[in-house]
C-alpha cells in the first residue's frame, strides 16, 4: 500500500443505514462529503461488538478467531468464565499491510499489543490506571494533553438518561481529541478509530427516537439525542478531515446496524418448561442469575446465556462435572432444542423467525470454546434473558437495566472514492476492509 497514500478508518459501532443514509441526510455535511461511495456490510455470526470488529480487521470468521462475545466459558465449569482480550486475536490485522500506523478504540485491543507505530485500547480496559498504551509512555502524553484520565466507555443501562448524555459528549469529545492528536503528532499511512459511543446513545435512547419502538413514549425531551449526537459526531470528523492531508482515503464503516429491542425471552426458563433444565427449587424472587447450585445437574440436559443473542450449553458426560448427555446423542439433543426454537411465538401469539446454529454449521473453522447452540430470536428483534423467576418468560423490558435497542445484521460502510464495487452493495464485515483497499 505504501505510494497509494494514507488510509483512515473510521468505525462508528452499531451505526445502521437507516440513520445515516435516510433519517439524517442532508444534515452530516462532513460525513456526506466523504460518501463517494455507499455501501453496506452484513455482520458475522454473531453481529455484536466483539467478535465483529475483530472479524473485519483480520478477514477471519469468529470461528476461525476463538471468539464468540465479551465473555466465554470455561470448559468443565458450569460458573467459570473469562473476558475476551487482544491477546487472543492472533490473526494478521489489516494494519499489518502499512508502515506507521495510529490505532484508537478498536476492540478487543486491551491489553494492547506492539505495533508499528502507536495504540490506545478499547472500551474493555478496565480503567485509566491500568496500563492501556503502546507504546507504554504515550499514556502520560495523554493524560497531559486531556488533562486527567481518559475515557474508554460510559455507563448506558441508567435510568438517569441526562447523566448518560454528559458521559457520552464528554468521552466522545476527549477521545476525538485524542485521536486528532495522534494525527497529527505521529507518522502514519494507516489509522484507526472505533468509536463506541454510537452504540451506547442508541442502545440508551432508541425508544425515544424512534416512533414505531414497542414502547415509543410520544413527543418526548430526549427524542432528539441520537440525532444530536450523529450531529455530533459529525462536527468532530469535520475536525479530523481539516488535520489530515487531501488525499487520504477515508472509509467509515460500522459493525453491525441496530433496531428496536422488542422485549427479552427469559432463555433458562424457556429451557425449564421444554424440560431440558432442572432447578432443584422455585426461585424466590423473579430476575435472579442461574447459579450452578440451583440446577439438579443430574437431570438437566442444557442451560443458556443471555445477551443480544444466546448460548445454549449442553450438559455433556466426560465433559462437564456432572454430564447427563453422552456425546453421541449430542446431535439428536441439538436438533430437537432447534425445533422447539423454531415454534416459538411472540407474547401474543405471533409468529416468530428464530434461527439456531451449531458453530460448525456457520464457521468454516472453529477454535476457542465456543457454545453448542447460537441463537438469534426473532432475528435478532427480542433480546435472550439469562435470569430466572419470572412470572412470565416474555419479558418487556431487559434484565439487565435499561436499553431500547437489538443488534441488526446490515451496517454502514462508505468510501470517499470509487472502489470499483457497485453502490448498495452488501459486503461481508471479513472482507470489506480487504476489498475497498484491494489487499488480498
Amino acid at each position: 500500500m505504501a505510494g497509494q497514500g494514507r488510509v483512515l478508518v473510521l468505525g462508528l459501532d452499531s451505526a445502521p443505514p437507516r440513520i445515516l443514509y435516510n433519517d439524517l441526510k442532508g444534515e452530516l455535511e462532513n460525513l456526506e462529503s466523504v460518501m463517494e461511495w455507499k455501501g453496506m456490510i452484513r455482520s458475522c455470526h454473531p453481529p455484536i461488538t466483539i467478535p465483529a470488529w475483530a472479524v473485519m480487521v483480520t478477514g477471519r470468521t469468529p470461528g476461525e478467531l476463538g471468539l464468540y462475545g465479551f465473555r466465554h466459558r470455561r470448559p468443565g465449569k458450569y460458573d467459570g468464565t473469562y473476558i475476551a482480550n487482544s491477546t487472543m486475536v492472533k490473526a494478521r490485522k489489516i494494519w499489518d499491510n502499512f508502515k506507521r500506523v495510529v490505532l484508537l478504540g478498536v476492540p478487543p485491543s486491551y491489553p494492547p499489543r506492539p505495533v508499528r507505530g502507536v495504540m490506545v485500547s478499547d472500551f474493555i480496559t478496565p480503567g485509566p490506571e491500568k496500563q492501556y498504551t503502546w507504546p507504554a509512555s504515550l499514556k502520560k502524553e495523554i493524560e497531559s494533553l486531556i488533562g486527567g484520565p481518559y475515557i474508554f466507555d460510559v455507563e448506558f443501562r441508567l435510568e438517569d438518561k441526562d447523566r448518560i448524555i454528559k458521559g457520552l459528549w464528554e468521552m466522545t469529545k476527549l477521545q476525538f481529541k485524542v485521536f486528532k492528536h495522534l494525527l497529527t503528532t505521529k507518522d502514519w499511512d494507516f489509522a484507526m478509530m472505533v468509536q463506541i459511543g454510537v452504540d451506547r446513545v442508541q442502545h440508551a435512547f432508541w425508544k425515544y427516537y424512534d416512533p414505531d419502538h414497542p414502547r415509543h413514549p410520544g413527543p418526548n425531551k430526549y427524542e432528539d439525542i441520537i440525532p444530536r449526537y450523529y450531529k455530533l459526531i459529525d462536527e468532530l470528523v469535520g475536525e479530523i478531515l481539516q488535520a489530515i492531508p487531501r488525499d487520504t482515503r477515508i472509509i467509515v464503516v460500522s459493525d453491525h446496524g441496530a433496531k428496536a429491542m422488542k422485549g427479552a425471552l427469559a432463555v433458562n426458563q424457556w429451557l425449564e418448561e421444554e424440560g431440558f433444565l432442572v432447578l432443584k427449587r422455585k426461585p424466590e424472587k423473579p430476575g435472579i442469575d442461574l447459579k450452578p447450585n440451583m440446577v439438579d445437574w443430574e437431570k438437566t440436559k442444557a442451560w443458556a446465556w443471555g445477551g443480544y443473542y444466546s448460548r445454549i450449553f449442553i450438559n455433556v458426560k466426560g465433559r462437564e462435572p456432572q454430564g447427563t448427555v453422552d456425546p453421541e446423542d449430542v446431535p439428536g439433543l441439538i436438533e430437537e432444542i432447534k425445533k422447539k426454537l423454531a415454534k416459538l411465538k411472540g407474547p401474543n401469539g405471533e409468529a416468530w423467525n428464530t434461527k439456531a446454529y451449531t458453530p460448525n454449521e456457520v464457521y468454516p473453522e472453529v477454535r476457542g470454546d465456543p457454545p453448542d447452540l447460537m441463537v438469534y430470536l426473532d432475528d435478532l428483534s427480542w433480546r435472550a434473558a439469562g435470569t430466572i423467576g419470572w412470572p412470565n418468560m416474555h419479558l418487556e423490558e431487559n434484565d439487565r437495566g435499561p436499553d431500547d435497542a437489538v443488534h441488526d445484521w446490515i451496517g454502514i460502510a462508505v468510501a470517499n472514492w470509487d472502489p470499483g464495487i457497485p453502490a448498495n452493495e452488501v459486503i461481508d464485515i471479513k472482507d470489506i476492509l480487504y476489498k475497498l483497499l484491494n489487499i488480498i
